[in-house]
């Protein structure tokens, strides 16, 4: 390897837990630097960035509510080999995709970049800037194990990525994950084209569990749970159903959709100011006027966005039992209440409900299971005993098809600077 970098400082148990994940990183950056040497030229005095992936454990369809939410960093993520320029321009190549070049004296939203990889890094530089840091040129290969399509965020971990190269080549690794996580989501809205919300970007910039509050969306309430989930001997599993997402945009509209409507009824614009109470007083007209769906999934977010508070909290004093209840009380809100688990326009096809019912069956009354993010065709998670992990992912496998099912851990960083 003519590149000049040391791989053997790198801890990389310490950054991906699983002492099985972690053995393969090494010929995976030995891999990656070879790319970017092929791309970019070797002898360079090149750095590593990483990003992960993030779970939604807490808060389901709450966040556009200005609820809150608990979601964690995992073992999954971006990897960037990395080269200062000082030409002020971006030369990126991520995975097996045509080279990426920006200038970053031209970062006005471009509507022929909308929706592309371009996009994102434009938007997350123009944030940055406009937030007075530093900002210049760099030459990257970008390769990736956070899948898209799964529920873990490829995209808010590419944006983090970009953010936390920034901090590091520009500004000292100064700038704080919450600022990044914002940058993220401003690419998306501004210059991808993505109405997001905060959630995804957070969990990946700033690791581990965190808890997020969303009562004043333009400056939410971040708090790091430092809570050490590899002591706990469980994994995080997660299972893509392989359902299909086509023809779901309607049925992800209608969530918020229904949820503004009781909050406007009762004279607000989103559900947060909202209290049980407040529903349960004027349900006979809300029922009238808005359905009873739409009351439902009103009743959920009042109790979702309040168990994830209660999650944090368990997780804090090390009620690990606690944690998991609520967990499970989660998932049993989402499929009663918010209805995220299948489309009401095809019944016949419920990938969601059919991971969830074999969860449970093959489960012991120790582990949980739960829809993972919007619902309705995608991923669900499982908090599992460390002994029972592969017997479970047989289980999923045997029913979704090879490699459905994931172990992850928690990871304690969000975007860093490996070396």
């Amino acid at each position: 390897m003519s590149t000049k970098i040391d791989l053997s400082t790198i801890d990389f148990i310490d950054i991906y837990v699983d002492p099985e994940w972690a053995a393969k990183q090494p010929a995976r950056y030995v891999e990656a630097i070879k790319t970017f040497e092929s791309i970019f030229g070797s002898g360079k005095d090149i750095e590593i960035y990483s990003a992960p992936g993030r779970t939604e454990i807490g808060g389901n369809h709450t966040d556009h509510q200005h609820g809150e939410v608990l979601a964690a960093s995992i073992n999954r993520d971006a990897i960037a080999i990395v080269n200062k320029t000082d030409d002020g321009k971006i030369n990126l190549v991520s995975g097996s995709d045509s080279p990426i070049q920006i200038n970053v004296n031209d970062l006005t939203p471009n509507d022929n970049e909308k929706e592309t990889t371009a996009a994102l890094i434009r938007g997350v530089l123009a944030a940055l800037a406009d937030g007075g840091f530093k900002i210049g040129g760099f030459e990257a290969y970008v390769t990736s194990d956070v899948l898209v399509g799964a529920g873990i965020s490829s995209s808010a971990a590419f944006e983090t990525l970009i953010g936390t190269i920034i901090s590091g080549l520009y500004n000292d690794m100064k700038i704080d994950p919450v600022t990044i996580a914002k940058a993220g989501q401003y690419a998306e809205n501004v210059f991808f084209g993505k109405p997001c919300g905060l959630m995804d970007q957070m969990a990946c910039s700033v690791g581990n569990m965190v808890h997020i509050d969303f009562k004043f969306p333009d400056n939410p309430e971040v708090e790091r749970i430092d809570f050490d989930f590899a002591k706990t001997g469980y994994s995080l599993c997660i299972t893509n159903t392989r359902g299909s997402h086509s023809n779901l945009t309607d049925e992800y509209a209608a969530v918020p959709s229904e949820m503004r409507k009781i909050a406007a009824l009762l004279g607000h614009d989103v559900l947060r100011p909202v209290t049980l109470n407040d529903i349960i007083s004027n349900i006979s007209t809300l029922r009238e006027q808005a359905g009873d769906r739409a009351v439902l999934r009103a009743i959920h977010f009042v109790n979702e966005t309040e168990r994830a508070g209660k999650e944090a909290a368990a997780l804090q004093s090390g009620d690990l039992w606690k944690f998991l209840q609520l967990v499970k009380e989660s998932g049993n809100s989402s499929f009663k209440y918010l209805q995220n688990i299948y489309t009401n326009n095809d019944v016949t096809s419920q990938n969601v409900s059919i991971a969830l019912a074999v969860s449970e069956s093959v489960l012991t009354q120790e582990e949980v299971s739960r829809v993972h993010g919007g619902g309705f065709a995608g991923t669900i998670q499982a908090f599992v005993k460390n002994t029972n992990t592969a017997s479970y992912r047989e289980v999923m496998d045997s029913v979704y098809g090879q490699g459905a099912c994931d172990i992850l851990k928690i990871r304690k960083y969000g975007g860093i600077k490996v070396i």
